[in-house]
């Protein structure tokens, strides 16, 4: 039985990541959407080193790796083959489309094009929520601190003993 192949942007959005404050694509997972082996896409990268400015492209450090590998990003450090991934900005993937020039490879990349719009349109629609939400949280709140201001001052309250009301046995 054949496997189900899943869209490239779903599995594009899978593997976007946040590194460094930037949303980012390791080398390893373009490689593979790419269908191409990951040391012939770091090579032609090498070859072409003056098209990825650091705002595109940026080797990751050792601690980096160790976050990616205790977050299960990475499975482990041997996946890498001792080699430093690549991280590439939305733009360095767009650029990897100059660099690698099959039809293939033109087609993933305006796949993976698609899907960091999408992701953008994703956060940008979440913004607006918690924006609403805060704006909610700061009306009730306003409103319930009438109500709790009101519960202090009853708990700090000094109370009187209450005159006893009702039949008093001692009365007749």
């Amino acid at each position: 039985m054949a496997k189900a192949k899943v869209p490239v942007a779903i599995q594009v959005i899978e593997q976007i990541y946040s590194i460094r404050g930037h949303k980012v694509m390791l080398d390893f997972d373009l490689a593979m959407l790419y269908n191409v082996e990951n040391r012939a896409l770091k090579q032609a990268v090498r070859r072409n080193r003056d098209r990825f400015p650091a705002d595109f492209m940026f080797e990751l450090t050792k601690v980096e790796i160790e976050n990616l590998v205790s977050q299960n990003v990475i499975p482990t450090k041997g996946r890498l083959g001792g080699a430093i991934p690549f991280a590439f900005t939305e733009q360095g993937v767009s650029m990897l489309s100059s660099v690698l020039k099959s039809k293939e490879a033109l087609h993933v990349n305006i796949s993976i094009m698609r899907a960091f719009v999408q992701m953008r349109q994703l956060l940008e629609n979440n913004k607006e929520l918690k924006k609403q939400l805060s704006e909610l949280e700061n009306k009730y709140d306003q409103q319930f601190k009438v109500v709790f201001d009101a519960i202090r001052h009853l708990i700090h309250q000094k109370t009187k003993p209450r005159e006893r009301i009702g039949f008093k046995k001692d009365f007749l």
